[in-house]
């Protein structure tokens, strides 16, 4: 386990340094998973142009935009490097569409819950398989639920780190670094999509809505869809009871 000296001089490193330390620490067994929005490219670069040890992957939900698919393309052109892709099994898609319906999420938040433990949380879960660390590109001004995450965290249920290391890095620094290293990202976003996800999914939003808005936006509620829900839960469940 990771002492609390350990911990604080890896939240005062720069992005590059903090990644490559925590990848010295657990050599072979760091990952980061990327759904391909502008947080994540800012890590992809981190990543690939300092030829770090962490293995970056993506899940492939089959309901991408082909946005999306184009832009794992330029990444793969530009770094000359492999995102690893991992797919939902098609056995479960299959018994979900038939049994429920192709578009059955709009139905209910318990549909929409299923098609993405379905679809994103069960590849997860195989992407995580021996992981020690996971990076994740989470900042704090996407989500309410997200205010209080910490920049690496101890998650019991899988039995590894998770990282954000940007956590605390404001829209404006993301741009910022996107800008002066010209670093490639989905057009989506220039269109006022904020959070990209599936596109059944996924809306641009208008100005002054929340970040979130444009994901399952059919439907109130919390806005998580199950990959990043431990701490989201905890912070609710504190929120309910004050």
């Amino acid at each position: 386990m990771l002492t609390n000296e350990q911990i604080q001089q890896l939240e005062e490193l720069s992005l590059p340094e903090g990644i490559a330390h925590i990848a010295a620490m657990f050599p072979g067994k760091v990952v980061f998973s990327t759904s391909l929005g502008q947080e994540d490219q800012v890590l992809t670069d981190v990543i690939f142009r300092n030829k770090l040890d962490v293995k970056i992957f993506t899940i492939d939900t089959g309901r991408l935009f082909n946005e999306t698919y184009e832009l794992l393309d330029r990444i793969e052109a530009r770094y000359r490097n492999k995102v690893s892709i991992f797919f939902p099994e098609a056995a479960d898609v299959e018994t979900f569409v038939q049994t429920k319906g192709i578009n059955s999420f709009y139905e209910s938040v318990d549909n929409r819950k299923e098609c993405c433990h379905v679809r994103k949380v069960k590849p997860l879960n195989r992407a995580l398989a021996g992981a020690r660390v996971w990076i994740t590109g989470l900042r704090a001004e996407q989500s309410g639920n997200r205010q209080q995450m910490p920049m690496i965290e101890w998650m019991e249920d899988r039995q590894l780190y998770k990282f954000n290391p940007l956590i605390r890095w404001s829209f404006e620094e993301m741009m910022d670094y996107i800008r002066e290293h010209n670093v490639p990202y989905s057009p989506l976003h220039d269109k006022g999509f904020v959070s990209i996800g599936c596109a059944p999914c996924t809306r641009a939003i208008e100005p002054g809505e929340d970040a979130r808005a444009g994901r399952w936006w059919w439907e109130t509620s919390h806005k998580e869809c199950g990959l990043h829900s431990t701490i989201a839960n905890v912070i609710n469940k504190q929120v309910e009871a004050k």
